[in-house]
């Protein structure tokens, strides 16, 4: 059987790697951290899996911890507008959709190591070593494919930017992010676990995420703030307790709906923060390596958008079923480059060019039919609902809401209706 490589043990790499063993590919898998190391570290990420990224771990029966973890049923969406009497921000538009199926986010650490672990325990071969280009060149003689899912660091420097679909080159949001326990449900539906995605035009954003980690169930509590506006303030935070107590802060100057549900809230663990910035970017597909060779990149090694839309884990798994449906079509053909550009087209007309236009969109100021759109959310729970489901389903948003015409004509059907 052939002989494939794949550097990193995320979410693409690991799932990959996972469904490749299941039809008797001999994999390795290089990873630079331990089962162990990876469950006792920092968190890794936020990460909200929506029903089509879930149903691919379904399909391997890779879903370990759906049991477990909350089902969340719902995302709303809150504008703050102007402040009120007394100074309190207000909320002109606040509404929640309902998902078609239920939405999970299961802690990387927890994931990652569990993953890693049952990789090694059905006999695929597990090397822990923080691989470097010199590396690759020399391991790639030996496999039939090598893939680079490890989204930092030198590797990520052998795929070339791709400047045309890659509109900005710096970091537009400052990231914050704590894991906690005690955070109580929102008044408005206490019966239905949902993600809160609060817009503070000018400012930021703050979600608000149902999830399970290491100690069970949890809430992540997650700033992105504009560089250099009042929500930038968290580089050079070191100390977890320090980290919640301004994200707190700042809750309860721009979101006090928020604040008020998180005044008995403690961080889950020690590693339960993270905070930092980087450009969203599109990378070319193929590496090459100092001998020649090439290798093919995976899910946030060539597509790494902003968090904003919540698509990072569901590109990559998304990513990794596109990738593991090409190699098992490809047969005993050779992997060459004409197939690895073949293959990330195949994902990124799929999937990413969807999420990306989507991600880039929403961290500029909005244009006026978005603004309509959302709006028109606390008058028409159908668009509330659908608005909700494009988190599963990106590419819906081409028919609706990308497009002024088409928004325009959706919400006259939805008047008329």
């Amino acid at each position: 059987m052939r002989k494939i490589l794949i550097v990193g043990a995320g979410q693409s790499g690991l799932q990959l790697a996972l469904g490749l063993q299941s039809h008797g590919y001999e994999v390795t898998v290089m990873s630079n951290r331990t089962a162990d190391e990876i469950r006792g570290g920092r968190v890794m990420s936020t990460q909200c899996m929506f029903d089509q990224a879930l149903q691919h771990e379904r399909d391997l029966e890779i879903n370990f911890w759906e049991d477990q973890s909350p089902r969340t049923e719902g995302l709303g969406v809150s504008v703050v507008g102007p402040d009120g009497p007394g100074g309190i921000p207000t909320r002109p538009v606040d509404w929640v959709g309902r998902l078609d199926g239920y939405a999970q986010s299961i802690d990387q650490r927890v994931k990652m190591a569990g993953w890693l672990e049952t990789f090694a325990q059905r006999g695929g071969q597990l090397v822990i070593h923080g691989a470097t280009v010199s590396d690759l060149d020399f391991f790639a003689r030996t496999y039939d494919l090598v893939l680079v899912a490890a989204g930092k660091g030198e590797l990520v420097t052998m795929f070339e930017r791709d400047a045309s679909r890659s509109p900005y080159d710096k970091p537009q949001r400052a990231l914050a992010v704590s894991y906690v326990h005690g955070l109580e449900r929102r008044p408005e539906h206490p019966e239905m676990l949902a993600v809160r995605f609060n817009l503070v035009p000018g400012v930021g954003e703050l979600f608000m995420i149902p999830g399970y980690t290491v100690s069970g169930p949890c809430d992540i509590m997650f700033w992105e703030g504009v560089p250099g506006g009042p929500l930038d303030v968290f580089q050079g935070v070191k100390d977890p307790a320090e980290h919640l107590d301004l994200t707190l802060e700042l809750m309860r100057r721009f979101t006090p709906w928020e604040y008020e549900r998180a005044r008995k809230v403690e961080l889950t663990d020690a590693g339960g923060t993270l905070a930092g910035r980087y450009a969203p970017t599109v990378r070319k597909p193929v590496g090459r390596l100092p001998s020649g060779g090439a290798v093919l990149g995976v899910a946030d090694v060539v597509v790494a958008n902003d968090p904003i839309t919540g698509q990072g884990s569901n590109t990559a798994s998304k990513c990794a079923a596109t990738y593991l449906a090409a190699i098992l079509e490809r047969g005993d053909e050779p992997f060459d480059e004409e197939w690895m550009r073949a293959t990330f087209e195949r994902f990124w007309e799929d999937t990413a060019r969807h999420v990306t236009k989507w991600s880039n969109g929403l961290l500029a100021p909005p244009p006026e039919h978005v603004l309509q759109l959302i709006g028109a959310g606390m008058e028409h729970q159908e668009l509330a609902d659908r608005f909700a489901n494009a988190f599963s389903d990106p590419s819906d948003l081409e028919n609706w809401f990308f497009d002024p015409e088409k928004a325009r004509a959706y919400l006259a059907s939805l008047a008329s209706a």
